[in-house]
């Protein structure tokens, strides 16, 4: 990895003595919950994710967002409302990611609200498809102070590439990243730490060892794996990776798949993170993708309100008891360490 101790020294240089006392009040009433089997909270999230927007331009099969399958309101999270949120909690938030689903540089003040974030102090990053980071955009980019740039790119030619993200162009997400690279280097920029996000799927696999040296040929600073949630996959998916390690699920001897992890009765995302929509609904974490799970709204209340609230406290009461039952736990593979 090519500059992680730049972007690890970066990160901890945006805490602050409050933010540090956020952070052990959260972890630590999070231990106690864990330990006790009732919850208690104490402190403000430690990194919230907020949507830009619903929208994207591409087409990928396990996504919402390019499925076009919303059963919730779709649209673009207003400039207004967002200041309103980092007014709350820019004191006590260390980290802020610009994504939930939709490709945020589809909202035309996307970078303004970076530069908001970012004169607060906190560590922002989002991550992109890198289709529209042309080169007047990159350099906007690079000035408004983003600090980690996560670039999709799942595979190293088109046929792979577009075989997962159907209807993008590998081309425009090199041309992308080497715009930021090169705007990084005209401004004597530190940031944003660049990383090429590689979603391990079957079609992809063999071209892991591709990207690795596609992403130093280009002066990436990191590669990251990920494992692909699959919806459907107790019967399997020509998405599934040969290679177990990158799957989230095992072949069982039935033929059947199972999820890898277990279902551990407590989640370290309940406690230090959340999930702000694009009008303002506060939802669990990531795999909520179609907000099931609407803990408030913060047009009409305080976020500390929310996050203390009852609705809030009885979610955090079912996964103490019961993890399993919670539907869109199933399929959950994180949350269970405090260092996922």
């Amino acid at each position: 990895m090519i500059g992680g101790t730049t972007d690890a020294r970066n990160m901890i240089s945006k805490l602050t003595w409050k933010r540090s006392l956020n952070h052990s009040s959260v972890v630590s009433s999070y231990l106690y919950s864990q330990w006790s089997g009732r919850p208690l909270i104490k402190g403000l999230p430690i990194s919230i994710s907020v949507e830009p927007t619903t929208s994207c331009n591409l087409r990928c099969p396990e996504c919402p967002s390019g499925l076009r399958s919303f059963t919730r309101a779709t649209g673009m999270l207003a400039s207004p409302l967002f200041q309103q949120i980092i007014d709350q909690l820019a004191p006590t938030l260390s980290y802020l990611t610009f994504y939930f689903q939709g490709e945020p540089y589809l909202h035309p003040q996307f970078l303004d609200m970076v530069d908001y974030a970012s004169r607060k102090g906190i560590y922002t990053a989002t991550s992109t498809n890198a289709h529209y980071l042309k080169d007047d955009v990159a350099r906007v980019t690079v000035e408004s102070g983003l600090d980690r740039l996560i670039i999709s790119i799942d595979g190293t030619t088109q046929e792979t590439y577009e075989s997962y993200r159907i209807g993008g162009s590998l081309e425009k997400v090199m041309e992308g990243t080497r715009n930021i690279i090169a705007w990084k280097k005209k401004l004597k920029s530190k940031t944003p730490h660049v990383v090429f996000q590689f979603l391990v799927v079957k079609p992809n696999e063999h071209q892991i060892p591709a990207v690795e040296k596609l992403a130093a040929e280009l002066g990436v600073d990191q590669v990251v794996l990920k494992t692909a949630q699959i919806y459907d996959y107790q019967n399997g998916s020509s998405l599934i990776p040969t290679q177990e390690r990158y799957a989230r699920y095992r072949k069982n001897t039935d033929g059947t798949y199972s999820i890898k992890n277990k279902l551990l009765n407590h989640c370290w995302k309940m406690w230090h993170s959340c999930v702000i929509t694009w009008d303002g609904k506060v939802v669990p974490c990531c795999f909520d993708k179609d907000a099931h799970f609407v803990l408030g709204d913060l047009t009409k209340n305080s976020f500390a309100e929310i996050w203390q609230g009852e609705s809030y406290n009885q979610f955090r009461s079912s996964l103490l008891r019961s993890r399993s039952e919670i539907e869109m736990c199933k399929n959950c593979t994180e949350g269970t360490k405090i260092w996922a």
